[in-house]
């Protein structure tokens, strides 16, 4: 029974995911949900309120650029939609730090294209009320 206990502990960070990393980006708490009125909570993840294996490109992009904002994250477009991750998270001049106030609010989600099914986002196949891999087509 002890063994029991202590693999399913082991293995409870590899399936809870990592909340903290929303620290590490401009308004990681308050990043515009385009589902809905509440804050999209999982933002490196296509459910907004899960952290699914499958991450969104900003979840990607976040992870392949060892969970730091800096000015080149800032400045690209993860999702595509024509906007950078710095302006969609309020922080259009890219000089957010950790512990730093962003100068605004985020207006858009950079992982997700938006507005959703239109204009340059028509062929990504995410849809709004999905669950975990059943988000992208």
């Amino acid at each position: 029974m002890r063994g029991i206990v202590f693999t399913v502990l082991g293995l409870l960070p590899l399936v809870c995911g990592h909340p903290y990393y929303r620290d590490y980006i401009p308004n990681g708490y308050a990043v515009f949900n385009p589902c809905g009125a509440s804050y999209w909570q999982a933002v490196g993840h296509y459910d907004p309120n899960h952290h699914t294996v499958m991450k969104n490109p900003f979840g990607v992009a976040l992870s392949n650029n060892n969970h730091i904002w800096n000015e080149a994250l800032c400045r690209a477009d993860s999702d595509g939609d024509g906007k950078t991750n710095g302006e969609e998270l309020g922080d259009p001049n890219c000089v957010f730090t950790l512990g730093s106030s962003p100068s605004q609010a985020s207006s858009g989600h950079p992982g997700i294209c938006e507005p959703i099914g239109s204009g340059p986002c028509a062929n990504v196949a995410f849809r709004c009320g999905c669950h975990g891999n059943a988000c992208t087509g």
